[in-house]
C-alpha cells in the first residue's frame, strides 16, 4: 500500500531474543524507513536476577526480574530504533522440564488459539508485509520459543492476507567458528564433551537450506548496544566481552528460512523485503 510504510513484525519469546537473532535486520530496516514491530510474548521472569541469581535461588524475585527486563527491553528497542513494541506479558515458562512449565498463566500453558487470537489482532492493526519468528523447535527447544512459533503460525491463518514469513536460523558452517570464539573469550570453559559437540553440530541448517542471508554488518554496533541493554542476562556476557569489532565480524549476517511467499522472489535472497519493493 502506497499510503503506509512496508512493515516487519518480529515475534519473539523473551526480552533479549530480539537482539540476538534479529537485531541486525530490525536496525537495518528501521534505517531504511520500514516500520519495525516487535512482539515479545513473555515477561522474562525466569531470567537471571541482580548479580546473576537464578530462578528458585534465594533472592530471585520473578516480579522484580520482569520489571527489570521490561526496562532493558525498552532500552534495546531504542538502540535498534524499533518503531513499535507490543508485549503479550505471559509468564516466562523457563527451560524445558522446569516446574514453571506447568504454572498457571505461563506461556507454555496458554492455549495456542488464545495467544494466536491476540497476535492476529496485532497483525490486523500493523498489517506486516514480513513476519519473522522461530521454527517448530523454537530454534533450540525452549518451550516459549516453540509456543511463539505455534501462535505465530496459527495467527497467520486468522488474517486475510499472506505476508512473507521467515524462521530464524544459523548456518552450520558458522557453528564451529562460533564455538572457537566462545572458548577464546571464556577461557575458563571446559572442553565440550562429545555429546555437546554433536548437539551443537545439529543447531541451525546446512548452508544450502538457508534461503535468506541479510548483510547487517553496518548495524552490528546497534545490535551490540541492544545486547548490552540486556546485560543482566549471563548468556549475553560473552558477546559483550568481544567488543564491537569482533562482534561485528561474527554477527554481521543474519540468516533465515523463507516459509511463505507470494512475491516469487528468487532464492537465495539477501533481503527480507525482496519482491516487495
Amino acid at each position: 500500500m502506497a499510503d503506509r510504510p512496508l512493515t516487519l513484525m518480529a515475534v519473539h519469546a523473551h526480552p533479549d531474543d530480539e537482539a540476538t537473532g534479529t537485531g541486525g535486520v530490525l536496525a537495518r530496516y528501521a534505517a531504511e524507513g520500514m516500520r519495525t514491530v516487535l512482539v515479545t510474548c513473555t515477561d522474562g521472569s525466569c531470567g537471571d536476577g541482580p548479580g546473576g541469581v537464578k530462578p528458585g535461588d534465594p533472592g530471585h524475585d520473578p516480579a522484580a526480574v520482569a520489571a527489570m527486563r521490561r526496562e532493558e527491553l525498552q532500552a534495546s528497542c531504542e538502540a535498534l530504533k524499533i518503531s513499535d513494541l507490543e508485549m503479550l506479558d505471559y509468564a516466562d515458562s523457563g527451560m524445558m522440564g522446569w516446574p514453571s512449565n506447568d504454572s498457571p498463566g505461563s506461556f507454555w500453558q496458554t492455549p495456542v488459539e488464545e495467544g494466536a487470537a491476540r497476535l492476529a489482532e496485532l497483525m490486523r492493526h500493523y498489517r506486516p508485509d514480513v513476519v519473522v519468528t522461530y521454527d517448530e523447535n523454537g530454534f533450540y527447544g525452549h518451550p516459549d520459543h516453540i509456543q511463539a512459533h505455534r501462535i505465530t503460525m496459527a495467527a497467520l491463518e486468522m488474517i486475510d492476507w499472506t505476508p512473507k514469513v521467515y524462521w530464524t536460523t544459523v548456518p552450520r558452517s558458522g557453528m564451529q567458528k562460533f564455538g572457537e570464539i566462545m572458548r577464546e573469550f571464556q577461557g575458563d570453559m571446559p572442553e565440550p564433551d562429545p555429546a555437546e559437540t554433536a548437539a551443537l553440530a545439529e543447531i541451525g541448517l546446512p548452508d544450502d537450506e538457508i534461503s535468506t542471508w541479510v548483510d547487517t554488518t553496518a548495524f552490528s554496533g546497534q545490535k551490540f548496544d541492544a545486547l548490552a541493554a540486556h546485560a543482566s542476562q549471563s548468556e549475553n556476557i560473552f558477546f559483550l566481552r568481544m567488543g564491537k569489532e569482533r562482534f561485528g565480524e561474527l554477527m554481521g549476517v543474519e540468516t533465515f528460512v523463507r516459509v511463505r511467499d507470494t512475491t516469487g522472489a528468487a532464492v537465495p535472497e539477501n533481503d527480507l523485503f525482496a519482491g516487495l519493493r
